[in-house]
């Protein structure tokens, strides 16, 4: 792949990925190397005149009116960088750890917060040459940026802290000699421009973002086969309803829906009253449209506040050199606070919760003979056989651990520096959930999908449609059917890796 080149404006989601997953290397652009150096021109012009400048030749915070003396400048960004990497907890992974490098990349080079461009490259050099500072999960208010992760990011840079090199921890200082990348020494303003941003939750929600796509494809995939074990109506997706409540995600949701079981000889047996009594389906399949709808319009949101924080400037103070309007300036300002995406979080935290909740209840009706007009449990002689008893409490127990994790972080700000921060996001707490969540979410879909090959697989001769019959080979191509009681275990991780590695998705997202 060619090299990502980094502007600080135009950094898609895409180019992110190529980086975090596939090992695209970036490089700062030259229109955005002059952009830097004309913002580190004004703290060097500050600097000569001493004038005081938050941060530059200040203390932190509440420390904010001790001046710093010149010969001191330096060692107050080490010092900075030192004193804040003290997060604790699991480690962040690899992936994460390469988005939050590639993140800081990308808001430096916008050319607001007066590093040199080597620090911009110095990044750059660790994500080519797989230098990952191991950065502890907890520590971050999200008030002025995630100070504590970023610190132990800045902490390599100087040579110090630890890394992941080649698959081994090491010291930080010894990961960057063995590839070859220079250690700096920080200069004023640069240790505070590495840690004052929020890249280490934008980070972890950029990464769930892409997984909760995934999932709300699959989830319609499942549900699609759910209806059809259950024999479910199709009547509910007609046009004519979603045009009378024409939001965008539901008239998605039902399309798909008409289109993923279209041709199944299942759903045209629902037509005949003496086959099937039922006037009408239970909400978590008669409302699928509007409760995947609704978590699809929610996503979508949220992709639209990280596509803002992608090419966005979280430093402070902010360095702007003179343009045409205006003189150069230091201003101190508050894009460190991470209230947009704590907000975008915990809406991601809705939006899988509801996916997980309404997957479980499918599950219920199919292993339910009083509901689902199938053998008790989806086994044959269900007695000796519990079938798929236990499955049904497995997601019921995912769901229920997945609605206490949806509880919101953004509205529980704890005042933190003196009481100079007294408002925070709680952003990284927010966003680091996510992943358990969407841990669950993934098994729950694996336990639906299970369940609901089982039934289609009990209604034959009867034959659902092409597309499902595809995504039901991919379920049976990993997961035989259950004719008696085994250990599910292995089945449930086998599903789970088949929707991770998006094989049910791209039938969803087939024309």
């Amino acid at each position: 792949m060619s090299l990502l080149q980094l502007t600080g404006n135009d950094l898609t989601f895409a180019g992110l990925y190529d980086v975090v997953f596939y090992g695209r290397e970036a490089t700062l652009a030259p229109a955005a190397r002059a952009r830097v150096e004309a913002s580190r021109a004004v703290v060097e012009r500050l600097l000569a005149t001493g004038a005081a400048a938050y941060g530059i030749n200040t203390g932190f915070g509440d420390l904010v009116s001790v001046r710093i003396a010149p010969e001191e400048v330096r060692q107050l960004q080490m010092n900075l960088v030192r004193s804040h990497a003290c997060g604790v907890g699991n480690l962040l992974t690899e992936q994460e750890t390469r988005a939050i490098l590639l993140l800081r990349a990308n808001a430096l080079a916008k050319g607001l917060s007066g590093v040199r461009p080597v620090v911009i490259e110095t990044l750059c050099a660790m994500l080519a040459r797989g230098v990952h500072p191991v950065i502890p999960s907890q520590g971050s208010v999200g008030a002025s940026g995630d100070l504590a992760p970023l610190a132990h990011l800045a902490l390599v840079v100087m040579g110090e802290g630890d890394a992941v090199y080649r698959g081994e921890r090491i010291a930080g200082g010894e990961a960057m000699r063995h590839a070859g990348i220079p250690l700096l020494a920080l200069e004023a303003k640069e240790g505070l421009a590495l840690l004052n941003g929020t890249q280490a939750m934008l980070a972890l929600a950029a990464l769930a973002l892409r997984e909760a796509w995934l999932l709300a494809d699959t989830a319609d995939a499942a549900a699609a086969l759910s209806l059809d074990a259950l024999r479910g109506s199709p009547a509910a997706f007609d046009e004519r309803i979603q045009r009378a409540r024409p939001f965008p995600g539901q008239t998605v949701v039902a399309e798909r829906l008409r289109r993923l079981n279209a041709g199944s000889e299942i759903r045209e047996s629902h037509r005949s009253a003496t086959r099937d009594p039922r006037v009408q389906d239970a909400y978590s399949l008669r409302c699928t449209p509007q409760v995947h709808g609704a978590a699809r319009d929610v996503v979508e949101d949220v992709a639209a506040t990280l596509e803002v924080e992608l090419n966005s400037a979280t430093d402070n103070p902010l360095v702007f050199p003179a343009d045409g309007t205006a003189a150069e300036a230091i201003l101190s300002g508050g894009n460190f606070h991470g209230q947009p995406l704590a907000l975008a979080a915990d809406q991601m935290a809705l939006a899988i919760a509801t996916l997980a909740g309404i997957s479980e209840r499918r599950i219920e009706h199919m292993t339910n003979p009083h509901t689902s007009l199938l053998p008790a449990f989806l086994v044959a002689n269900p007695g000796l056989n519990s079938g798929f008893m236990m499955l049904q409490v497995t997601a019921a127990a995912l769901a229920g651990e997945t609605k206490v994790l949806a509880a919101p972080h953004s509205v529980d700000s704890i005042p933190t520096s003196a009481n100079q921060e007294d408002y925070v996001s709680m952003g990284m707490g927010a966003a680091r959930r996510l992943r358990p969540m969407l841990d669950n979410l993934r098994n729950i879909l694996a336990i639906e999908l299970l369940c609901a090959c089982q039934g289609i697989d009990l209604l034959a001769p009867l034959q659902t449609g092409a597309i499902a019959r595809r995504m039901h080979a991919a379920v049976r191509g990993v997961s035989p059917h259950v004719d008696r009681d085994r250990s599910m275990a292995p089945d449930i991780a086998a599903v789970a890796q088949v929707i991770a590695e998006g094989t049910i998705a791209k039938e969803v997202l087939r024309t």
